[in-house]
């Protein structure tokens, strides 16, 4: 097949794809999960009045970790990300449904060589990235602050 036909063979038989689609769910989803992560927090904060607002918002990442694991336990955090897309990964319940799953894929190999160990396959990275990165930055903090 020569370079011209091969572009026509792919044209005429790839799926067309719902840009725009994609990006409403994904938009919708996405902040959707946000205005629940607020009214938890605005609940939060009308049932606890004496509590600081630190302590409201660590409660409600809590709430939104739980949820997030949750949800991906009983099935539906998979065919909400299969439909929204990139909006299923808000930070939070992104986190937490990726720890959640391979968790619970490979539950079936044993706790310690199965969930445990492969638990943080996804996430791992993310947290080793972050941690590293808050160290050097602390480290370039300190440095820059013992010349002043």
């Amino acid at each position: 097949m020569e370079d011209k036909q091969y572009i026509e063979y792919v044209h005429a038989n790839a799926q067309k794809s719902a840009h725009v689609m994609t990006l409403v769910w994904a938009f919708l989803v996405g902040g959707v999960i946000c205005c629940i992560g607020q009214g938890f927090g605005d609940i939060f904060a009308l049932v606890l009045p004496d509590w600081e607002k630190s302590k409201i918002a660590a409660l409600v990442s809590m709430t939104m970790i739980f949820l997030g694991a949750f949800l991906t336990g009983v099935g539906v955090y998979d065919k909400l990300g299969a439909k929204a897309g990139g909006g299923s990964i808000v930070p939070i319940t992104g986190f937490a449904n990726s720890v959640a799953s391979p968790a619970m894929e490979f539950n079936k190999e044993g706790i310690v060589l199965g969930m445990m160990a492969k638990m943080f396959v996804v996430a791992g990275p993310i947290i080793v990235a972050g941690t590293v990165s808050s160290v050097v930055s602390g480290l370039i903090y300190w440095i820059v602050g013992l010349f002043n």
